[in-house]
């Protein structure tokens, strides 16, 4: 690996107080939403890991990317800190997993966006899917499923084919009771049922855990949606929660939510929440970092991710981290 640093102190009227260790030829420029683009001339192909501090001590990655002539990223952090550097590094060989770093109690989690409402993370040599469906070949390059879960049954979440090509020997898959009673003999022989939403909740299955994160239903609905044959989740991983809508609208529970570090938030018209519904709910429940997901809409266009940022705002300190889901 490759590392290469040199300090840079921005005038004030750039970014604030805010200082940055970059790479050599690396260009930062303050955005008007207080974001710190981030841009060097790079070797195609590779790969470049990208970490920040506020201490020169404790250095913590940020990004790892995959790089064209140029690499390139966006820090939705930065307007939270006083002072951040960074430095990159150029990774030696090959298939690193691209995407977000994130750190708990238990290990480092990378969070990998595939499509729509797919992704994939990876946590201590174990793999996470959420709602895998479409070509195989999207999830060619990942190692396979130890822990799958499944939203609902809708087609763009849930395929029996991608689940049977994805899933690792020995995985185990979390799904709603729809979903169960669409599955083959050999995906319901590995799959848990979780029930949320009942009319009583001494029905509702309790907890899981699975490859040592603990695994909790949200009910997920709205008027496309049933109450009871949608479910959202929220996994726990080390000291970190991580809440993944599936398909909802606006509901009490999810405002409810408790403690979310980070969030997946579906927003598209006409199936989930439009953009000021989805912002409003966000600033409800309050997690430190949301991930605006399955925003195509129904007519092929997409949400409005800026004004999602706009109205989410800055002030309640909730990072809105936009990525390449489409």
């Amino acid at each position: 690996m490759r590392a290469f640093l040199r300090i840079i102190a921005l005038p004030a009227f750039l970014l604030g107080s805010l200082c940055v260790v970059i790479a050599a030829q690396l260009s930062i420029s303050k955005q008007a939403n207080g974001e710190a683009a981030l841009s060097m001339p790079a070797t195609a192909g590779s790969f470049y890991r990208i970490e920040s501090t506020e201490d020169f001590v404790q250095w913590t990655p940020m990004m790892t990317l995959q790089s064209g002539a140029t690499l390139q990223h966006t820090d939705s952090a930065a307007p939270y800190f006083t002072k951040r550097f960074y430095r990159t590094t150029e990774l030696s060989g090959t298939g690193h997993l691209t995407g977000d770093h994130f750190q708990t109690s238990a290990g480092e989690v990378i969070i990998h966006p595939v499509n729509h409402a797919s992704f994939v993370m990876s946590w201590n040599g174990k793999m996470i899917y959420s709602d895998p469906v479409g070509a195989t070949t999207l999830y060619s390059g990942f190692p396979k499923a130890d822990l799958i879960v499944v939203t609902h049954a809708h087609t763009d979440h849930y395929s029996n084919t991608t689940l049977a090509a994805v899933a690792n020997t020995g995985a185990r898959i979390i799904a709603p009771q729809a979903v169960y009673n669409s599955m083959t003999a050999a995906l319901k022989a590995i799959t848990t049922i979780m029930l949320t939403g009942q009319s009583l909740p001494a029905n509702n299955t309790p907890p899981q855990t699975a490859i040592g994160i603990n695994i909790a239903g949200v009910p997920a609905y709205n008027s496309n949606h049933p109450l009871g044959t949608c479910n959202a989740y929220v996994l726990t991983i080390g000291d970190k929660r991580i809440f993944i809508s599936g398909d909802t609208g606006d509901s009490p529970e999810m405002r409810a939510l408790p403690n979310i570090d980070v969030a997946f938030v579906c927003m598209n018209i006409p199936f989930t929440m439009n953009v000021s519904t989805a912002a409003s709910v966000v600033r409800a429940f309050r997690p430190k970092i949301v991930f605006p997901y399955h925003h195509r809409n129904q007519d092929g266009t997409f949400a409005d991710l800026v004004a999602l940022k706009q109205q989410v705002g800055t002030d309640l300190g909730i990072e809105v981290r936009v990525r390449t889901w489409y």
